[in-house]
């Protein structure tokens, strides 16, 4: 490799590699906040809350790469710019587009790994998670008692708990009573001056150890049936289904679009389409039949036993029978065609995300030239407006789609094609002249009380 191509690789690689760290380290802030309150009190363990986000660090990752390649080029291209070796270069023969060819041969590699990774890594990864993130909301919180407040008769079926007095970093309780539902025929309370709590090894059931207490049955078939039972130790076991987090089986688990590889999805649009095919053609043999049979009638004898035939009523049952055959075979075919299109926008994701790499390579370049500026503050900026307009596309072109109002592969290739041909004009335009962002014309646009007093000062003694 040439000495100046490793050099502009060099200069890509640290900004690259922070740029991913922090935008999945955002990723994963928003994606912990949206899900703390449904993690919170589940009593998981570290392992499964980190297997929980390793998991989810797949789609961050789909995400952050074509987003940090171009805070990449921005602040690589910048830092030259700004040290005047993009002048050097260009001093010594050397164009644009020879600048920009390693950079955008690396774009290419690095859109085809992302290609493998959403065909091989992610569809299984997002599986494993929706699985995962199913029986953590299956689980129950964890049993939980509050002085002088009776259980939640959901998290124990059948019993009722109070407690009046508790003790921290124990399970000792003090002033304990229990109404037990289990027997409809029997209403049984008990009480204790004191016990413990506990789950047996499997979470399958509450454990209370009881100690000085009494136990009262009360029949609810006859009232004079009554029994009162005094004890120095007595055990409660209780059923505590769903406390325990029990993993479910991968085959209880249908596979949506988006845990699926491109090659079976396509393998999934063509099995719709021969389907849909068929339900098309079996309202055109259903039509092609009853006009045959208006113009060619069938004779049917005046009478059939002691039942009069009436031609009106023969027509409409024939009538009734065809709609009847023609909506079902419509839905059907409405049907297939819209998981055609679902398939068809998550094929055409799978490919056009990935290609944003080298669409913002064309956009990086130049603008980082123009902005003589390689901080990661001025290249987060600049990619701001790009990064919304291009997922404003994505999702917009997404929903159209799905909706079947424009083809999935415009849906989903619309934002590289609009950003595609901004990146090639702007490139060409640095290529032919050397094109530098004023910023000292944007400081108009800031607040004076934000500004400081060095700017103040230059914008006084450019107005004098």
């Amino acid at each position: 490799m040439p000495i100046l191509s490793r050099h502009i690789l060099q200069r890509h690689l640290t900004p690259f590699l922070f740029s991913v760290f922090v935008l999945v380290f955002i990723f994963l802030l928003q994606f912990i906040m949206q899900k703390m309150d449904q993690l919170a009190g589940k009593g998981l363990s570290a392992g499964v809350i980190a297997e929980l986000i390793v998991m989810n660090l797949a789609w961050m990752l789909v995400l952050a790469v074509p987003m940090a390649v171009l805070v990449a080029t921005l602040m690589a291209f910048g830092n030259l710019s700004s040290g005047n070796e993009i002048t050097a270069m260009r001093a010594s023969g050397v164009s644009l587009y020879r600048m920009i060819t390693p950079v955008f041969l690396s774009s290419i590699l690095v859109c085809y790994l992302l290609v493998l990774f959403n065909n091989r890594v992610l569809p299984d990864a997002n599986h494993r998670a929706k699985m995962l993130l199913t029986d953590i909301y299956r689980k129950k919180p964890t049993f939980s008692l509050m002085p002088g407040l009776f259980s939640d008769p959901r998290e124990i079926q059948g019993y009722s708990i109070l407690v009046r007095k508790m003790f921290e970093n124990t399970n000792d309780l003090e002033g304990v009573t229990i109404f037990d539902y289990t027997n409809s025929a029997v209403t049984t309370t008990v009480t204790a001056e004191r016990g413990t709590v506990s789950f047996s090894p499997g979470f399958e059931k509450l454990i209370m150890d009881l100690y000085d207490g009494e136990i009262h049955e009360l029949s609810t078939e006859d009232y004079k049936r009554y029994r009162k039972i005094r004890f120095e130790k007595h055990r409660i076991a209780m059923n505590a289904e769903g406390f325990d987090f029990q993993r479910s089986q991968e085959s209880a688990f249908s596979r949506g679009d988006r845990e699926l590889s491109a090659q079976v999805m396509i393998a999934m649009v063509d099995s719709l389409q021969s389907l849909q095919d068929t339900s098309r053609a079996h309202i055109e043999l259903a039509m092609r039949n009853d006009l045959r049979s208006l113009f060619n009638p069938v004779r049917l004898p005046a009478r059939i036993g002691e039942i009069q035939l009436d031609p009106r009523t023969t027509a409409g049952v024939r009538f009734s029978s065809l709609s009847s055959l023609l909506e079902g075979e419509q839905a059907r075919t409405e049907y297939f065609g819209r998981r055609i299109h679902e398939y068809s926008v998550e094929i055409h994701k799978k490919y056009s995300i990935p290609f944003a790499c080298i669409v913002f390579v064309l956009i990086g370049a130049p603008l980082g030239i123009m902005a003589r500026r390689g901080t990661f503050g001025t290249a987060a900026s600049l990619s701001l407006g790009f990064f919304l307009l291009y997922w404003a596309c994505l999702i917009g072109g997404e929903k159209l789609a799905d909706r079947g109002m424009i083809d999935p592969w415009f849906g989903m290739w619309m934002a590289n094609i609009i950003l595609g041909i901004l990146g090639l004009y702007l490139t060409i335009r640095s290529a032919r002249e050397n094109i530098i962002i004023d910023w000292r014309s944007l400081r108009r646009f800031i607040p004076r009380n934000w500004r400081s007093e060095e700017e103040e000062e230059e914008e006084e003694e450019e107005e004098s």
